[in-house]
Protein backbone atom coordinates (compact mmCIF):
# COMPACT_ATOMS: atom_id res chain seq x y z
CA UNK A 1 0.00 0.00 0.00
CA UNK A 2 1.36 3.41 -1.00
CA UNK A 3 1.93 5.84 1.86
CA UNK A 4 0.46 9.33 1.97
CA UNK A 5 3.97 10.69 2.52
CA UNK A 6 4.93 9.43 -0.94
CA UNK A 7 2.83 12.26 -2.39
CA UNK A 8 4.24 15.75 -3.00
CA UNK A 9 3.73 18.18 -0.09
CA UNK A 10 2.84 15.45 2.43
CA UNK A 11 5.38 15.19 5.22
CA UNK A 12 5.18 13.17 8.39
CA UNK A 13 3.09 15.73 10.30
CA UNK A 14 0.47 16.19 7.59
CA UNK A 15 0.38 12.44 7.00
CA UNK A 16 -0.39 11.92 10.71
CA UNK A 17 -3.17 14.53 10.59
CA UNK A 18 -4.69 12.91 7.52
CA UNK A 19 -4.62 9.51 9.18
CA UNK A 20 -6.24 10.97 12.29
CA UNK A 21 -8.95 12.35 9.98
CA UNK A 22 -9.57 8.84 8.61
CA UNK A 23 -7.64 9.32 5.37
CA UNK A 24 -5.19 6.43 5.25
CA UNK A 25 -4.05 6.17 1.64
CA UNK A 26 -3.49 8.35 -1.44
CA UNK A 27 -6.68 6.85 -2.85
CA UNK A 28 -8.61 7.97 0.26
CA UNK A 29 -7.27 11.50 -0.24
CA UNK A 30 -8.24 11.50 -3.89
CA UNK A 31 -11.78 10.35 -3.00
CA UNK A 32 -12.10 12.92 -0.21
CA UNK A 33 -10.73 15.86 -2.19
CA UNK A 34 -8.62 18.62 -0.74
CA UNK A 35 -11.50 20.69 0.64
CA UNK A 36 -13.16 17.79 2.44
CA UNK A 37 -9.82 16.56 3.76
CA UNK A 38 -9.11 20.01 5.21
CA UNK A 39 -12.54 20.14 6.88
CA UNK A 40 -11.92 16.71 8.41
CA UNK A 41 -8.56 17.87 9.78
CA UNK A 42 -10.09 21.16 10.89
CA UNK A 43 -12.49 19.22 13.13
CA UNK A 44 -9.59 18.55 15.53
CA UNK A 45 -6.91 21.05 14.43
CA UNK A 46 -7.90 24.69 14.06
CA UNK A 47 -4.47 25.58 12.69
CA UNK A 48 -5.46 24.04 9.34
CA UNK A 49 -5.14 26.89 6.83
CA UNK A 50 -4.68 27.94 3.21
CA UNK A 51 -1.15 26.54 2.98
CA UNK A 52 -2.35 23.13 4.17
CA UNK A 53 -5.24 23.23 1.72
CA UNK A 54 -2.85 24.04 -1.13
CA UNK A 55 -0.54 21.24 -0.01
CA UNK A 56 -3.45 18.80 -0.10
CA UNK A 57 -4.58 19.99 -3.53
CA UNK A 58 -1.04 19.75 -4.87
CA UNK A 59 -0.71 16.24 -3.47
CA UNK A 60 -3.88 15.21 -5.27
CA UNK A 61 -2.63 16.75 -8.52
CA UNK A 62 0.85 15.26 -8.03
CA UNK A 63 2.63 18.63 -7.99
CA UNK A 64 4.30 20.91 -5.48
CA UNK A 65 1.69 23.30 -4.13
CA UNK A 66 3.65 26.30 -5.46
CA UNK A 67 2.79 25.08 -8.95
CA UNK A 68 -0.98 25.25 -8.51
CA UNK A 69 -2.64 27.50 -11.08
CA UNK A 70 -3.64 30.93 -9.76
CA UNK A 71 -7.28 30.25 -10.62
CA UNK A 72 -7.32 27.11 -8.45
CA UNK A 73 -5.66 28.98 -5.58
CA UNK A 74 -8.41 31.61 -5.79
CA UNK A 75 -11.07 28.88 -5.69
CA UNK A 76 -9.43 27.45 -2.57
CA UNK A 77 -9.35 30.90 -0.93
CA UNK A 78 -13.05 31.32 -1.65
CA UNK A 79 -13.74 27.91 -0.14
CA UNK A 80 -11.98 28.98 3.06
CA UNK A 81 -13.92 32.25 3.19
CA UNK A 82 -17.24 30.45 2.64
CA UNK A 83 -16.40 28.11 5.51
CA UNK A 84 -15.11 30.95 7.70
CA UNK A 85 -11.63 29.49 7.96
CA UNK A 86 -8.67 31.82 8.39
CA UNK A 87 -6.16 31.90 5.56
CA UNK A 88 -3.25 31.69 7.97
CA UNK A 89 -2.81 29.41 11.00
CA UNK A 90 -4.19 30.59 14.32
CA UNK A 91 -1.47 30.86 16.93
CA UNK A 92 -2.40 29.36 20.26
Amino acid sequence: MEKLSSLPNIGKTLEEKLMQAGIQTPEDLLKAGSENALLRIRAFDDSACFNMLCALEGAIQGIRWHGLPGERKEELKQFLKMNQIHLTPINK
